[in-house]
């Protein structure tokens, strides 16, 4: 039987990927390139490229021809919107789905309690400060709204169910509910009986702009709109609209569009918003963990085996 050749994997995600890499028993020759302004630039060998959502890949040439000996694509993130379709066309790829779910949702639950406990406004300066009233508010009994339904709405879910909150789901396939759960038509549903919602669904040709004016004149007024999945799904003038009639009582972004936010900025002057810098996926084992899951997955190419999550390019996740 013919020995296979070493597998030809380009690095771009750093040095001490590369060196768990090269480690492998397989003996990978691995290309570490991290000149990435031009990341589709890809040496002509390659079998597998492991990348991110880097910056260059918005400069990819529109008809750059990627080698024909590239068989597998590892994205480090979870959407595929930042990547050139032609790189994905044709070939295996997988993604980082699910590995940054336990930070994430606990920046919700973060967003949240700042909003219901008034954490900034009841911040003490002074003694003067100890006789300010204020109406604290609470999550058990609220009703969160999750527009998306993958690995981090269902560890938001399962955290919301902890603190007695009623939750409302709207995902992509029909569903029945259950667990607690209930099962939403649309997203205009979920967004009239909220009073926090998040948008946890992925960033596609369908879902772009998704919520929009239309969407957010259905929300129950006052929501809390928190956004964790990317800027692209909301319209952010109609947001701003709404933050500034009030029907959109808050709104907590992580992601925006574009990134980062120019100087001066609407939403950074409006009290009711609360931007932060794509940071919602920090502090966790993401990092471990996809190191762990490539290894499995570099297993599993070179035995012929099922993969760790596929992606299928033409839905976009």
């Amino acid at each position: 039987m013919a020995t296979r050749k070493r597998p030809v994997i380009v690095n771009h995600l750093g040095a001490e990927f590369g060196r768990l890499a090269a480690a492998h028993p397989s003996q990978p020759l691995v290309i570490d390139d991290f000149a990435t302004a031009e990341p589709w630039r890809i040496s002509p060998e390659a079998e597998v490229l492991v990348t991110r959502a880097l910056p260059g890949w918005s400069g990819t040439p529109r008809d750059h021809p990627f080698p024909d000996t590239l068989k597998w694509v590892q994205v480090l993130s979870t959407g595929l919107e930042t990547y050139p379709p032609a790189l994905m066309r044709g070939r295996l790829v997988t993604c980082g789905r699910g590995l940054n779910a336990l930070p994430i949702a606990e920046f919700v639950f973060a967003a949240m309690l700042r909003v219901e406990r008034k954490l900034e406004e009841t911040r003490a300066r002074g003694e003067t400060d100890w006789h300010a009233q204020h109406t604290i508010g609470h999550l058990h009994g609220r009703t969160l709204g999750l527009v998306g339904y993958g690995s981090i709405g269902q560890a938001i879910a399962r955290r919301a169910l902890a603190f007695d909150m009623r939750v409302l789901v709207k995902r992509r396939t029909p569903w029945s509910g259950g667990d607690g759960l209930t099962a939403c038509a649309d997203a205009a549903e979920v967004f009239a009986g909220s009073d926090h919602v998040v948008i946890a669904a992925p960033l596609t040709p369908e879902t772009k702009g998704m919520v929009g004016a239309e969407l957010l004149s259905a929300a129950k007024p006052g929501l809390h709109l928190i956004n964790i999945s990317r800027g692209g799904l909301v319209d952010q003038h109609a947001l701003l609209e709404a933050l500034e009639s009030g029907r959109i009582g808050q709104a907590t972004l992580d992601v925006t569009t574009p990134e980062p936010l120019p100087d001066g900025h609407p939403f950074y002057r409006l009290q009711n918003v609360f931007v932060s810098p794509h940071i919602s996926w920090c502090g966790g084992t993401g990092d471990a963990d996809f190191r762990a899951r490539f290894l499995a997955n570099l297993d599993a190419y070179l035995t012929g085996k099922p993969l760790l999550e596929v992606v299928d390019p033409s839905r976009g996740y």
